[in-house]
């Protein structure tokens, strides 16, 4: 087969991988096998019964030859041409590199389908017309039906093989092009269909032809022992081809799919198959990568969702959905505010003031998230921390109590802000509020405002951070020695005192 002819039947195109050059002339070997394994099907079909019958003389089966060789000598010139033309445009796209059309991506899928068409063809033609050639030669008997007959089962299993050749060995032009239009159908056979492919290579051909020559009107009735032992022995090796085509076809990609599905599995979300069938398995490919996507994308927005509202929340939100409400929980609210942080806005500029904010804030996170607290919200330059909810603590009161010093011994170590910090413990409704389309998790109660009230007082006192007594009786003893009583003051808007503890002086400081 003509080299031209290759590059575009197994298109070995310096674009796409170099390496595809080298497997030309394998191909082009493998294909000139399929036609050598059909024309020896013919030649034993053609030997008849025991090398022949009596009517078949040697001047005619010469006169056959003749014009079966000058018929090959005529066709594979004309299959060139027509090869060419049908993919020309398949041809150009890959030797330039770029993306090919919708109608081109078509095209290059029906390339094996192509292939195996005009080899069939061109065996069709040949089965008619040697049939016709034997007819005038033996006009006495049936030799031209069994002659076309042995033809066109020699042309099933050149086509059949063809056609398994090409699709295997165009994989990666079928790659390409499935890469610039993932496929939304099968546009090439089934795997039953290659299954009864194979089986008609291997066992469907052989019978048909022993079939041909048992009843065979111009034979003796009884295959020879060449024609025994060789169609057989054809069957084998076009059945070992087809076989191991089908296999390869199916089983690799299967491979490649049982991986990819087990490093998903294990959380690899960027895994990626290249999507090489056109077929029931291209769709496969093509569904486990939309897969894996969906599941990075998924990840994503879990990712980004637990950013905003916290991991704890993002998980029971999606384990539980989210539905407005909430429930009564006894929790520890702890709220950081910034001093001063009009004039620093002014000083910095906005995005100096960002940074601030960011480096701030990353503290208070990461202090928060050491005792197992929820950073709720973050409300300009302050912030409110829960502890208690949704997931509970053993000691929600304590970890408040220590994240709290936490905070104040990392901003006085960086220095580039004041800030009070408040702490109150007591009862909140936790839950989701807002709109059915937009909603958020957060804590009302009577803790959280006074965590807030006593941020306010606590920017006027040396450690810059104040209990309340309920979150101090509420902590285990460990934690409450780092602590003193401080004095008592009625609150913004309460009628009742409220005892205060601050930090004791030999602790200012402590971790």
């Amino acid at each position: 087969m003509p080299a031209a002819l290759l590059r575009v039947v197994v298109p070995g195109i310096r674009r796409v991988v170099p390496a595809d050059r080298v497997v030309a002339p394998g191909i082009a070997l493998l294909v000139v096998a399929a036609n050598l394994v059909g024309a020896g099907v013919v030649t034993v079909l053609l030997l008849g019964v025991n090398g022949g019958s009596d009517v078949e003389s040697p001047t005619g089966r010469l006169v056959t030859g003749v014009v079966g060789a000058a018929y090959l000598l005529l066709a594979i010139p004309v299959g060139v041409v027509l090869g060419l033309h049908k993919h020309r445009r398949t041809n150009r796209w890959l030797w330039t590199g770029r993306t090919p059309a919708p109608e081109e991506v078509l095209l290059a899928l029906r390339l094996p389908g192509d292939v195996a068409r005009l080899v069939a063809w061109v065996w069709a033609l040949a089965a008619v017309g040697l049939g016709v050639v034997s007819a005038a030669v033996y006009p006495e008997a049936l030799v031209g039906l069994r002659i076309g007959i042995s033809v066109v089962l020699g042309g099933v299993v050149t086509a059949g093989v063809t056609y398994l050749l090409v699709a295997r060995a165009a994989r990666h032009v079928t790659a390409r092009a499935l890469a610039a239009q993932p496929p939304d159908q099968p546009r090439t056979l089934s795997v039953r269909r290659r299954l009864l492919l194979t089986w008609g290579l291997t066992s469907g051909v052989p019978m048909l032809g022993l079939i041909l020559l048992v009843v065979d009107p111009t034979g003796q009735g009884t295959p020879g022992r060449f024609t025994a032992i060789f169609l057989p022995g054809v069957a084998l090796v076009v059945g070992l081809l087809a076989t191991l085509l089908v296999a390869r076809g199916v089983g690799t990609p299967l491979r490649e799919l049982r991986r990819a599905v087990q490093r998903i599995g294990e959380g690899d979300t960027d895994v990626r198959v290249v999507v090489d069938d056109a077929g029931e398995i291209g769709l496969l490919q093509n569904g486990v990568n939309t897969m894996a996507g969906g599941l990075a994308e998924r990840e994503r927005l879990r990712d980004l969702f637990g950013r905003h509202v916290g991991a704890d929340v993002a998980a029971r939100a999606l384990s539980d959905g989210v539905e407005l409400g909430g429930e009564v929980r006894t929790v520890a609210a702890l709220f950081v505010d910034v001093a001063g942080s009009t004039g620093l806005a002014q000083r910095l500029g906005p995005q100096e003031m960002v940074g601030l904010l960011n480096r701030f804030f990353a503290v208070v996170v990461d202090a928060t998230s050491a005792e197992g607290g929820l950073v709720n919200k973050f409300e300009g330059d302050a912030a409110l921390c829960v502890f208690g909810a949704p997931q509970p603590l053993p000691d929600a009161a304590g970890a408040a109590l220590r994240a709290a010093r936490a905070i104040c011994t990392a901003v006085a170590e960086a220095g580039e802000v004041d800030v009070g910090v408040g702490v109150a413990w007591g009862d909140v409704v936790a839950g989701q509020i807002g709109a059915d389309s937009r909603s958020e998790y957060t804590v009302i109660g009577d803790a959280v405002n006074t965590a807030a009230r006593l941020t306010e007082l606590a920017k006027d006192h040396a450690g810059r951070v104040v209990a309340s007594d309920a979150a101090l009786q509420a902590a285990d003893a460990g934690e409450r020695a780092h602590w003193v009583r401080g004095e008592e003051v009625v609150l913004r808007g309460r009628s009742e005192p409220t005892r205060l503890w601050v930090l004791g002086a030999p602790q200012l400081g402590a971790p």
